[in-house]
């Protein structure tokens, strides 16, 4: 029997997490969770580990560790405990992992998943900030490394699939690609008029279940402009040659246009299984525990975005343009600024002002080294901060 992949999943009670230990539930005798990380999710943690048993268990936290090391110790568990965001590191480069699924959400995840590329992993990555932030140096250690790189986002999933299977025909006679979004909870209004949404009604997605943040995201299409500036880098493709394409069923995850005509797509039910499972098994194909897709309950429509009505993606759209550190900016503002508008510090409407504010302060240089990557990150959320107590008071 073919010894199982020994998987590292990092961000394992996000999620991303979530549904990437329900698809090895499913397949057993092909995967075995060799690492769990997380940031301070205990409870979250110590569920998990007593069910999949891993080799370690890591927290960024170091207070949130001791307390997950105390209830393993009085349980009995095998599993080692790590301490600090340096374990998430050392294990997401350890010889006995064949897998990360880098899913720690924001810029955080830069180190682990970083760290992986170097060390050759096969990594499925579902933190899209880490190409926001440094995408060339990313992408130029995932050549030199030859670490397999699997997009684990169901839109940028979807343009993997719908590209030539043969590495040597990828970017030949492609003419376009399209990238689809639902548009959040709120398309179709006018953004002026949200000025009172609440952080629940802004979470409210209508088809995906997902995290707070990265609802947020999808709600002012900031998640969509930073996928553009992803696939960018993913595909090796120019923004003008990506189009954003509203699809409120979220059915069709996204599409490549060809020269001769032809349009491919990848279509399934709004279940980030689907791609998780895909990019474990790629190039082969695994059961998810996804719902089949009833195609004759669904009617597709497609539409142009409302620019004007989605102000962070229009910024992300002209971050993409850019060569410098502009999606840096444009990422770490935004986090910072949608971090206080869950804790309601600010508004809804004033997320957008406060990336915009970001973008006109910050005057960086493209980054050359993953220090300085981090380096200007934490500048840019160190006045994003200042900013927000500016507009409060």
């Amino acid at each position: 029997m073919k010894q199982p992949e020994y998987i590292a999943v990092m961000g394992s009670t996000g999620s991303i997490g979530l549904s990437t230990l329900a698809v090895i539930e499913l397949n057993p005798d092909r995967y075995s969770v060799y690492a769990l990380c997380a940031n301070t999710d205990v409870d979250g943690l110590y569920s998990q580990v007593i069910k999949h048993q891993p080799r370690y268990a890591a927290m960024a936290d170091a207070e949130s560790a001791k307390q997950l090391a105390e209830r393993l110790r009085d349980f009995g568990s095998a599993t080692e405990v790590m301490s600090g965001k340096e374990s998430l590191v050392e294990l997401a480069a350890h010889n006995e992992v064949t897998t990360v699924v880098a899913a720690i959400v924001g810029s955080a995840g830069l180190p682990s998943t970083m760290s992986a590329v170097r060390a050759g992993k096969k990594i499925l990555l579902a933190n899209k900030e880490t190409l926001v932030c440094g995408g060339k140096l990313f992408m130029d250690a995932v050549v030199e490394s030859k670490a397999t790189l699997l997009p684990v986002d169901s839109e940028h999933n979807a343009i993997f699939q719908c590209l030539p299977s043969d590495k040597e025909g990828e970017g030949k006679g492609i003419k376009k690609i399209y990238l689809t979004g639902s548009g959040g909870p709120f398309r179709g209004r006018n953004f002026e008029d949200l000025r009172t949404i609440t952080p629940d009604q802004a979470c409210a997605h209508p088809n995906w279940s997902m995290g707070r943040k990265i609802s947020v995201d999808s709600a002012t299409m900031m998640n969509k402009g930073l996928e553009l500036i992803e696939a960018c880098w993913l595909f090796d493709m120019p923004s003008s040659c990506i189009d954003i394409v509203l699809h409120p069923q979220s059915i069709v995850h996204s599409m490549v246009e060809y020269l001769d005509g032809s349009v491919l797509a990848q279509l399934g039910s709004p279940d980030m299984k689907t791609p998780i499972a895909h990019a474990l098994a790629w190039p082969e194909r695994i059961e998810s525990g996804s719902a089949d897709l009833d195609l004759f309950q669904k009617n597709l429509s497609f539409e142009p975005p409302d620019i004007p009505n989605y102000p962070c993606l229009r910024m992300a759209i002209e971050a993409a343009k850019s060569n410098g550190s502009e999606a840096l900016v444009l990422n770490a503002s935004n986090e910072v600024a949608v971090a206080s508008f869950l804790a309601e510090e600010i508004g809804y409407t004033d997320i957008p002002t406060i990336v915009e504010r970001a973008l006109e302060r910050a005057n960086f240089s493209e980054p050359q080294a993953i220090d300085e990557v981090i380096e200007q990150d934490c500048e840019v959320r160190a006045f994003t901060t200042d900013l927000i107590k500016e507009m409060v008071h």
